[in-house]
C-alpha cells in the first residue's frame, strides 16, 4: 500500500486536475515502454523499486487507474499524489492533488473492493495486516508551501522549528489511521538533502563547496524534520507495543550521494538530469528541455526528483542499513517479521 506524494506517485495525477503531472516525454523514458506513467522518474521510483523486492507480480496500481480490479487489488493500491504534504494547504497551487485525507478514504474504499474479491472482510482483513505500507511525506510541506512564496502564509506565522513541530504532530495522527486501517509494517520515508535540489541551487545560487551549496534554511529543515520523525515513530512503536514503523532518514542518506558521488558510481551531484536555467532547476522536465543521456550518472532525474539509479541507491540502504539511517530496523529486519494479527 503506497501514500504521500510525487516521490512514490505511479501515476494518480494523471486522473486529476492539477498543473503537477509526468505524462508528458522524457519522463519515463527509460520504462519498459519507454512513455510516461505519471512517475516522476525517468524510470521506476521508489514504490515500484520495492514491489520488486517483495516479488510482487507488478507494481501496485494507481488507485484511479481504470486496472485497478479484480486479480490486480491482491497486489495492493497506490494512492499518491505528487504534491500533497502532511498539511492539507500544501501545494494549493497545484490544483486537485489527491491530500492525505482523501488517500485515506480511498484506502477504506479499497478495503471494500478487495473484501468482494476475496470472498469477505476477514480474509481481506489478513491481507492488509501481512502488507507493506509505504509513505513518503513532508518534502512538500517544506518545498512547496514553508520555503514557497507567495503561494503559503506559513513562514510569516510561525518559525520553522513550530511548523515543522505542527508537521509531525499531523502526521502522527496520519500514521496512527494506517494503523486502525490494518497496518502492520509501514515504513516511513523522510525528505532529503533538499537544500541541494536543483530547484533550490537555482533559485539560492551555490557556495564553494559543499557545505555552503547546500546551507540554506530549508537543508536544515529537513534535517530537523528527519530527526523528529524518528523520534515520533519510536515514540508510536513504544505506545503500540509493537516495530510497526521504520522510519528511514533520507537526508542522511542522500548526504553520502551528494557529497561524495563517485563513491556510488554518480558523476553529476547537483545538475540535473532534465530541465532548463541553472542547475536545470528551473520549471518541469518537458519535451523542450535539456535531457542528460548517461542518466544513471545523475542524483537527480528533474528539479526535485531522484533518478531511477539514485532510488535504487537509496533503497540498498533502507533494505540493510545501520540504526543511524533506518530505525528502528532495517527493511529486510522488518519483512522477515511475521506480523499476521
Amino acid at each position: 500500500m503506497v501514500f504521500g506524494d510525487s516521490l512514490v506517485d505511479s501515476g494518480n495525477n494523471n486522473y486529476v486536475d492539477t498543473t503537477l503531472k509526468a505524462d508528458l516525454p522524457p519522463y519515463g523514458i527509460d520504462s519498459p515502454t519507454g512513455r510516461p506513467t505519471g512517475r516522476f522518474s525517468n524510470g521506476r521510483n521508489f514504490a515500484d523499486l520495492i514491489s520488486e523486492v517483495l516479488k510482487l507480480p507488478e507494481s501496485p496500481s494507481p488507485f484511479l487507474s481504470p486496472q485497478l480490479s479484480g486479480e490486480r487489488l491482491l497486489y495492493g493500491a497506490n494512492f499518491a499524489s505528487g504534491g500533497v504534504g502532511i498539511s492539507n494547504d500544501t501545494g494549493i497551487q497545484l490544483g486537485n492533488i489527491i491530500r492525505m485525507p482523501e488517500q485515506i478514504a480511498s484506502m477504506e474504499r479499497y478495503q471494500t473492493q478487495l473484501a468482494a474479491v476475496v470472498g469477505g472482510e476477514e480474509q481481506a482483513r489478513k491481507l492488509v495486516n501481512r502488507a507493506l505500507f509505504f509513505i513518503s511525506l513532508g518534502t512538500w510541506d517544506l518545498v512547496g508551501n514553508y520555503f514557497s512564496p507567495p503561494f503559503s502564509a506559513r513562514a510569516g506565522q510561525s518559525t520553522v522549528a513550530d511548523f515543522i513541530d505542527y508537521l509531525i504532530s499531523e502526521y502522527a495522527k496520519i500514521l496512527r489511521r494506517l494503523v486502525e486501517l490494518g497496518a502492520r509494517r509501514v515504513l516511513v520515508l523522510g525528505p532529503g538533502q533538499l537544500g541541494c535540489l536543483p530547484v533550490e541551487l537555482a533559485i539560492r545560487g551555490r557556495g564553494s563547496n559543499f557545505a555552503t551549496d547546500c546551507g540554506s534554511e530549508i537543508q536544515t529543515a529537513s534535517l530537523l524534520f528527519n530527526s523528529q520523525l524518528t523520534q515520533i515513530t519510536q515514540q508510536l512503536n513504544r505506545e503500540l507495543g509493537s516495530d510497526i514503523y521504520v522510519a528511514a532518514n533520507r537526508y542522511t542518506i542522500a548526504y553520502n550521494f551528494i557529497n561524495n558521488p563517485d563513491a556510488y558510481g554518480f558523476t553529476e551531484a547537483s545538475v540535473a538530469c532534465c530541465g532548463q536555467g541553472p542547475y536545470n532547476g528551473v520549471g518541469q522536465c518537458t519535451p523542450a528541455s535539456n535531457l542528460c543521456s548517461n542518466r544513471d550518472e545523475y542524483v537527480y532525474w528533474d528539479s526535485y526528483h531522484p533518478t531511477e539509479r539514485s532510488a535504487e541507491a537509496i533503497l540498498e540502504v533502507i533494505l540493510t542499513g545501520p540504526p543511524n539511517v533506518i530505525s528502528s530496523m532495517n527493511l529486510n529486519t522488518m519483512m522477515a517479521a511475521n506480523t499476521e494479527t
